[in-house]
């Protein structure tokens, strides 16, 4: 047990070297291609060399988390590829150690890796819009008040507001619209000078305004108020203050809330799902990509480290476009979006136990 525990050791600390070297080497690469390409652009926004600097330690987590799996992929194919070529594979076998034991160290490392690749995801929006704020590439947003937005609600409800006031919680000069399909389910839209959010039913109280109800062409009813209470205004001053944010800004359950709400709104909501679904299913690949990569590595165990690099950047590619075609076809609808995000990973899992099937132990 004492040797197994040694040869344990062995393995797993030739896997973390390479795993640190590649999680930490990629991502630089990955910083210093793209300031080469902004660098003039940056400096014309008057930032200054250490501005700049700084700005894309906040980049790290974004790069990491994308090539979390690529570097798994390379410390499990060198790691056994290395023990292939100087016969420590064939050392093991002799000593009673089987394949599928040796490599559990790999394999665990490699599920620590998943959690780790999604704790950075989680970390990555955050850390990616400070780097878009220190490079003003864009605006620093507000705390207390917005001017001349569109925000869209919930069932399908889409509110113009002139002005918000966090501080005093009003709003000025507003518009709220709903489309509607006939008698059933009317139009309406909704005109007023103000609201002020009220503690007591959390909710907003509009004031002064004017509403028509629309059934069709020609068919309306309008009614003046002085004070209502509009319940579908749900947001409270906060959340209208929010800015909308792309994908890649947005934690995990932050996207999962703004799905739902585009979902409940009528909105096409497939490419979100998937976006949201790959902040899971990319973390997992680092655990598959093990069980792929180790039986690969050695498929040739006297190839030399050409062959491991070939390997690991033609999987990586393979990898890479598939999930482009899928993310692709699930925004399309043309396969539940869910399920686009998970399926290269179900096929290079089936390919994985078919190599570790067929693997000599």
């Amino acid at each position: 047990m004492k040797a197994f525990s040694t040869l344990d050791r062995y393995v797993l600390g030739s896997w973390v070297r390479i795993f640190v070297l590649t999680a930490i080497g990629f991502p630089i690469v990955s910083i210093l291609i793209n300031l080469t390409d902004t660098l003039n652009r940056l400096l014309d926004r008057g930032l200054t060399m250490r501005e700049i600097a700084w700005s894309y330690v906040y980049s790290v987590p974004e790069n990491m988390f994308l090539v979390m799996p690529a570097a798994v992929l390379f410390a499990t194919v060198f790691t056994v590829g290395a023990m292939g070529r100087y016969s420590e594979l064939t050392a093991a076998k002799a000593g009673g150690q089987s394949f599928h034991r040796l490599m559990l160290p790999v394999f665990a490392a490699a599920a620590l890796a998943s959690v780790l690749a999604f704790a950075v995801g989680e970390l990555a929006p955050g850390a990616t819009a400070k780097q878009a704020e220190l490079q003003k590439a864009k605006a620093a947003r507000p705390t207390r008040a917005r001017y001349n937005f569109v925000y869209r609600g919930d069932v399908g409800w889409v509110y113009t507001i002139r002005s918000l006031d966090v501080a005093s919680r009003q709003l000025k000069q507003l518009m709220f619209e709903r489309q509607g399909t006939g008698l059933d389910y009317p139009g309406l839209v909704i005109t007023a000078d103000s609201a002020s959010w009220d503690d007591s039913v959390r909710g907003w109280r509009v004031r002064n305004g004017a509403s028509r109800v629309i059934v069709g062409p020609g068919k309306q009813a309008m009614f003046t108020f002085k004070s209502m209470r509009l319940r579908a205004l749900t947001q409270s001053p906060a959340d209208l203050l929010a800015e909308a944010k792309a994908p890649d800004e947005m934690r995990y359950a932050e996207l999962g809330r703004y799905v739902d709400a585009l979902r409940r709104s009528g909105n096409d909501a497939n490419k979100l799902m998937v976006e949201r679904a790959l902040k899971v299913a990319i973390p997992v690949t680092c655990f598959i990509i093990a069980l792929f990569g180790a039986p690969l590595a050695v498929t040739s165990p006297r190839a030399g480290a050409a062959v491991g690099i070939a390997i690991s950047l033609g999987t990586t590619v393979i990898f890479l476009l598939l999930t482009q075609i899928m993310k692709a076809v699930g925004a399309g609808g043309v396969v539940n979006p869910i399920m686009a995000a998970w399926i290269p990973n179900i096929v290079f899992a089936l390919a994985a136990l078919a190599l570790l099937a067929r693997v000599r132990t």
